[in-house]
């Protein structure tokens, strides 16, 4: 999580403000909640009742793994607290804050498999949801621009969506900042990262980003599902930065770790 010290179990916790009580587009709206009650959520995971609104009950919610002793600046998990890890130590990344409140286990991978490739939108949302009240929490400075990590053209078209894009729209409502997803695009198609080593990573999406101008003197959360060496991030992101971008946060679900 972010250097601001909140824990992902603190900001899971808090009470909300509605974001907009009137708009029925809008999470927290009155007519959301009047739906909410009429038709009650159900767990994603087990099927349960949902937490009030949340497709999440309180048992699952509570099986999530915190991300809560990590790096500030990339959320790398670490056994103790520190103000940076060695890697960013040696080669910062262009992102200056990194909010990644989950690790990439049981039962969230359940979770991210269904939004990643089962086309499960119901995921985005919750996922997108809870992301978005850990951000707003954790980065003392609101956003400018919220910009998803693009896909390449052809898992885009086999997919049919771009799972970032659908985190980040919770975070442009909360926000209000204004969600630009064609302001970040790959500029050559890359081979899947699974699989790959940490350096291979890097080689595989090194120059694969190009930011618009449209990034100049913003502030920009830069969205994402699962960061695992973080190395398709530092290149997106530093796109960015080269476009004149004033400030990257790295916003994502979830953190896995054990590549070397």
């Amino acid at each position: 999580m972010h250097s601001g010290g909140r824990s992902g179990a603190a900001v899971s916790g808090a009470v909300l403000a509605p974001v907009n009580f009137r708009d029925i587009d809008q999470v927290d709206s009155l007519p959301r909640r009047l739906l909410d009650w009429l038709f009650p959520a159900r767990c994603l995971l087990c099927g349960g009742a949902g937490e009030g609104a949340r497709m999440l009950c309180v048992p699952c919610d509570e099986a999530l793994a915190r991300n809560t002793i990590c790096c500030p600046r990339c959320a790398e998990p670490l056994a103790a607290p520190a103000p940076v890890c060695g890697r960013c130590l040696r080669k910062p990344p262009a992102f200056v804050h990194a909010c990644v409140p989950l690790l990439y286990a049981y039962p969230l991978d359940a979770l991210l498999t269904r939004l990643k490739f089962g086309g499960d939108l119901a995921a985005a949302r919750l996922l997108g949801e809870w992301v978005a009240a850990a951000a707003t929490a954790a980065v003392p400075q609101a956003p400018d621009l919220i910009v998803p990590m693009p896909l390449a053209r052809r898992r885009l078209a086999e997919r049919g969506y771009n799972q970032a894009l659908e985190l980040a729209r919770p975070l442009s409502r909360r926000t209000g900042a204004r969600l630009a997803p064609a302001a970040l695009r790959r500029v050559r198609d890359t081979a899947a990262q699974s699989g790959l080593d940490r350096k291979a990573r890097r080689a595989n999406v090194r120059a694969a980003f190009l930011a618009d101008s449209s990034v100049r003197g913003a502030r920009v959360w830069l969205v994402d599902d699962i960061v695992t060496t973080a190395a398709t991030a530092r290149s997106a992101a530093s796109a960015i930065k080269r476009a004149g971008a004033r400030e990257v946060v790295l916003v994502a679900v979830a953190r896995a770790s054990g590549i070397r």
